[in-house]
């Protein structure tokens, strides 16, 4: 009887996410936000059970052009992007090319002094003390400048660090730009290409690719930011650092789903990889920080929340994975003075009500 009773419970929760009012529920909070936060487009997608129950697009992709939004429109991922980064450095530690506890030095030629404590374990949790580029002036950098890896390098180590390798945490862009030019130099490709290899081609991510401006890119949104109250295009960044492993992609959220479900399994990397990215980094006093590598970790009424915010040239972008409760939700959004994070932590709830706000989030 009460094998019966659950079942037929679930098929009524089933069929009550299937009406047009549940329907109705998501698709208002969701335009209610945008107006709100004045985003032109908005691209959705939830997971539950290991089931895609919700894929759709709101508003305009171009607004020039009045392209509606779809699932297949291509998005950037801002600093999303650093789990992908994240992933790539795990499967050449699994190939034995690099080790986590490896000095960067070791991978990256004409380090300064200063650097020779810092692993490649301190870069993928944010604990090196190395400058983030974004803040302020710090690398002086010119963002319509191309440069090449050996001149990001230098820039990146002439600058002071802000604490002793494993003092603290501070997001740092900087510490995912060395990752990727130590991922080259560790495995002979560019990042994007092993990335293209091993894993968005094997998942079937079609869309997914490093940033381009040259190349014809089916079903590409345009970004928007927000100049004195008034909408524009997104700034101008040069080829070389849009490419950069801090968050240089462009994705989709059907292509986001399909990494989702590889998440966990082992069709990229073993179990034992994935336990490495999602454990909190243990600081030199051994206090933790709940971020592993390249995802933000916390928790929402005692259930474990596994997410990362994203944010570049007019993007922004938002995933957070409620592990015990299987239920994913994707947001990407063409304006960057959007909160995409607050949209999928709401929508999270509407799903599933006793989720609230997370106690931690963290991303570009």
């Amino acid at each position: 009887m009460k094998k019966w009773l659950a079942l037929l419970l679930t098929l009524l929760m089933l069929c009550t996410m299937t009406m047009p009012g549940w329907a109705d529920a998501i698709d208002d909070y969701v335009q209610n936000q945008m107006r709100e936060q004045r985003i032109p487009g908005l691209s959705l997608a939830v997971v539950q059970n290991d089931r895609l129950v919700k894929a759709k697009g709101y508003g305009l992709a171009n607004i020039e052009l009045n392209v509606p939004v779809a699932p297949e429109s291509v998005f950037q991922s801002g600093s999303v992007g650093k789990q992908f980064t994240a992933a790539a450095v795990m499967l050449l530690v699994e190939a034995g090319k690099i080790n986590l506890d490896d000095k960067i030095s070791r991978s990256l030629p004409g380090t300064p002094s200063a650097w020779q404590g810092i692993t490649i374990r301190h870069l993928l949790t944010h604990t090196s003390g190395i400058k983030d580029y974004e803040e302020g002036t710090a690398m002086a950098i010119d963002f319509r400048r191309d440069y090449t890896d050996e001149e990001l390098v230098a820039r990146a180590a002439a600058m002071s660090l802000d604490f002793a390798p494993g003092e603290k945490w501070k997001y740092s862009n900087t510490g995912y730009v060395l990752l990727g030019i130590i991922i080259k130099n560790a495995s002979g490709q560019f990042y994007g290409d092993l990335l293209s290899e091993r894993v968005f081609k094997p998942l079937g991510m079609q869309a997914t690719r490093v940033i381009t401006e040259a190349d014809i890119v089916p079903g590409r949104a345009a970004g928007y930011r927000l100049e004195n109250d008034a909408l524009k295009n997104q700034a101008y960044v040069s080829p070389s650092l849009n490419r950069t492993a801090d968050g240089s992609l462009y994705l989709t959220v059907l292509d986001m789903v399909k990494w989702d479900a590889a998440l966990g399994t082992e069709k990229l990397l073993k179990k034992s990889s994935f336990d490495a990215i999602w454990t909190p980094v243990t600081l030199n006093d051994g206090k933790t920080y709940p971020y592993g590598f390249g995802w933000a970790l916390g928790s929402v009424a005692g259930r474990r929340l596994i997410e990362h915010a994203g944010q570049w040239q007019g993007f922004t972008a938002h995933i957070a994975r409620y592990v015990d409760d299987k239920l994913t939700i994707v947001v990407l959004a063409n304006l960057a003075e959007a909160n995409p994070s607050r949209i999928a932590h709401g929508i999270a709830g509407l799903y599933v009500p006793t989720l609230g706000q997370p106690q931690s989030s963290a991303g570009r």
